[in-house]
């Protein structure tokens, strides 16, 4: 009786092998399937008619399945594993006595259990290799005598989102180290109390960038409590909640970061010397007291600031703030979020430049009219449905510059009826003047972008040494994995990028760029083929491998169709909002 079922399982899985390696044969892809199947079929027959060739023949297919795997995808154990794990159970079944019960024929139990042994070494070796593992050592030498950190403030504090103007993320402290990083304890733990509800929406995440002034740090949390926590010791000193209405047309429920304003004009110990600013999701930038999160009524009206004034399509959860504000040279400077392929009648993503300390509309950068940056009169509004600034700016106090990392006009994967000035600055990374928003330098990263690839994290600012002499530069990474690497002071690539051929055939009424922008220093993974495609068991792989083969798929930036594309890497980014992070002093950048 176990011999009979033996011989049905292994006859269901050579035909569920079998026929799907027909239909993959059948899209260009592996023939390992289909000649699975058939050893699954001829093995079960065997089997069936009580012979033990059944095992002789299982263990070959064994040892050949372990070299094609090695030959596909070398000694990395999650690809093995799901090529080996079934075919290495049934063997283990067909070593039992129940399995080989009445078998006929020279005895084929050696075979196999050497087969089983080679597969379980491979296995045991493939869990101590990392074959994507890229060996090299991290220069400790300094680079900069004097290094530029973008901001002027002691080594211990972190005053901004990327803690300077400049976004490097880089602390100077050098307390801890390599040698004792793995000595360290925790020293406290603080709890939010800032939980998801069953009614709010889907992405509601905590992605907060803490600042630390003084012997505070001040957060936010996805609901937009403002909270200041002791830094020595952990506790709360205080909480604000601006009571934001819970929306289901919202797709993000985040606070990245707060803002940070001493103003100098107020004496030492005064209220609201020091500010707190806070972005929330129903589109308010609120200015706190630092020392006690009351509201500063001296700024805008009472304290907070709409940022829908002058909105097109002013609809409740459209638009909204999820990153910190960047302050700089007396102004705060806000984009905000909009919903992603929800409509096209949707608010704008205008720039705006307010005055720090009473929250006066100083200047406005609507990308669909970039030459009229004056203050935007009462009754009228900016351009609806265009690129917007999600995530945070950088900037150059001394060259006067402001550079604006822009996402895409939504709806993204659809790229009729865009106007010149889309065409132009979607997905880009954009300078403007600081002082009167103005356009200085545009560099697009993706043309026409039909693949809703925003430059999504805050450009981070590093002067570079190079044989030349000292070059202002700007890192800007991307989701598509380029790092573009430009002088900050014109936007020409100092690391040099090049347009490449690109895949046509847009779907009909649209179309795509012949080329598309390519830095030399990228992240970008290579194409996606059969043996990338990923599974538990040979079975899912399988459904994979067909359903690559099914889609369009001819590499980065293959255009949406009808027929169904496949978009790698995604447009979750190989970076996105987090960014990246330079040391100044010894120019090395970090991303992950």
């Amino acid at each position: 009786m176990a011999v009979t079922i033996t011989s049905l399982v292994l006859f269901l899985i050579g035909l569920i092998l079998g026929g799907g390696g027909i239909w993959l044969i059948a899209l260009g892809g592996s023939w390992y399937y289909l000649i699975a199947g058939l050893v699954f079929l001829i093995t079960a027959w065997l089997l069936f008619r009580r012979r033990s060739t059944s095992l002789w023949l299982y263990a070959l297919f064994v040892l050949a399945t372990l070299c094609w795997a090695v030959w596909e995808i070398g000694f990395d154990w999650w690809q093995l594993g799901p090529r080996g794990g079934v075919i290495v159970l049934v063997a283990l079944w067909l070593l039992t006595p129940w399995a080989r019960r009445g078998l006929r024929g020279p005895d084929g139990r050696a075979p196999l259990i050497l087969a089983v042994l080679a597969s379980l070494a491979v296995a045991g070796y493939s869990m101590t290799a990392d074959p994507h593992d890229i060996g090299g050592t991290l220069g400790t030498e300094k680079v900069a005598a004097a290094a530029n950190l973008g901001g002027d403030m002691p080594a211990g504090e972190w005053h901004f989102y990327g803690r300077t103007p400049f976004g490097q993320r880089y602390s100077p402290l050098d307390q801890i180290t390599p040698d004792n990083v793995a000595k360290l304890q925790p020293a406290w733990t603080y709890r939010t109390g800032d939980v998801k509800g069953p009614d709010d929406v889907g992405e509601t995440t905590y992605q907060v960038t803490p600042l630390k002034i003084g012997d505070t740090l001040f957060i936010c949390t996805p609901h937009n409590f403002a909270i200041a926590i002791d830094a020595a010791s952990g506790k709360e000193k205080w909480r604000y909640d601006p009571k934001i209405k819970l929306d289901n047309n919202r797709q993000h429920q985040t606070c990245r970061g707060v803002s940070y304003y001493a103003d100098a004009k107020i004496a030492a110990g005064q209220p609201c010397a020091q500010r707190v600013y806070l972005p929330t999701s129903d589109a308010r930038l609120i200015a706190l007291d630092a020392a006690n999160g009351q509201v500063c009524p001296s700024f805008a009206e009472g304290g907070t600031l709409n940022l829908m004034a002058n909105m097109p399509y002013p609809k409740s959860g459209y638009y909204y703030s999820t990153s910190a504000p960047l302050i700089v040279a007396g102004k705060i400077i806000v984009g905000g979020a909009v919903n992603d392929n929800y409509s096209t009648e949707e608010p704008s993503g205008v720039i705006r430049a307010f005055d720090v300390e009473t929250g006066a509309l100083l200047w406005n950068w609507d990308s669909a009219n970039p030459d009229v940056t004056t203050p935007l009169p009462a009754g009228q509004t900016y351009t609806h449905n265009s690129p917007n600034m999600w995530s945070t700016a950088s900037a150059d106090e001394k060259l006067g510059l402001l550079y604006v990392p822009l996402g895409n006009q939504t709806p993204d994967q659809l790229g009729m009826g865009r106007s010149a000035n889309v065409e132009k600055f979607s997905s880009s990374i954009t300078a403007l003047d600081l002082n009167t928003g103005q356009l200085r330098w545009v560099r697009q990263t993706v043309h026409h972008d039909l693949w809703d690839m925003d430059v999504p994290a805050q450009p981070s600012l590093v002067d570079i040494t190079t044989a030349s002499g000292v070059v202002p530069a700007l890192v800007g990474p991307t989701k598509q994995g380029d790092l573009y690497v430009l002088d900050r002071r014109t936007g020409e690539p100092i690391i040099p990028v090049k347009e490449v051929p690109a895949p046509g055939g847009a779907i009909e009424g649209d179309h795509a760029s012949p080329t598309q922008p390519a830095s030399d220093l990228s992240f970008n993974p290579k194409p996606l083929t059969g043996a990338d495609m990923w599974g538990i068991t040979l079975f899912d792989q399988l459904a994979c491998r067909i359903e690559l083969k099914r889609l369009r798929y001819e590499g980065r930036y293959t255009p949406p169709s009808l027929q169904g594309s496949l978009i790698y890497p995604g447009n979750f980014g190989v970076f996105n909002w987090g960014g990246v992070a330079v040391d100044p002093v010894r120019q090395v950048m970090f991303g992950m």
